[in-house]
């Protein structure tokens, strides 16, 4: 898929994906592989995770 533009969550990182649940551009470290969703619709799934609760080390 391709997609243009930055980050719909943290509006620095160009977007490489988008969520199949809420149609949001995201980038790769906002973007869980393993659920195939963007961290803000993994947070909604799962309250105990923060949609920042991300890897800084990737950005």
């Amino acid at each position: 898929m391709s997609v243009s533009g930055l980050c719909q969550i943290c509006e620095l990182q160009p977007a490489e994906e988008q969520c199949p649940n809420c149609g949001a551009l995201v980038c790769s470290t906002h973007y869980n592989e393993d659920r195939g969703l963007c961290a803000d619709c993994v947070a909604q799934a799962d309250p105990g995770r923060q949609s920042d609760d991300v890897d800084i080390n990737r950005l």
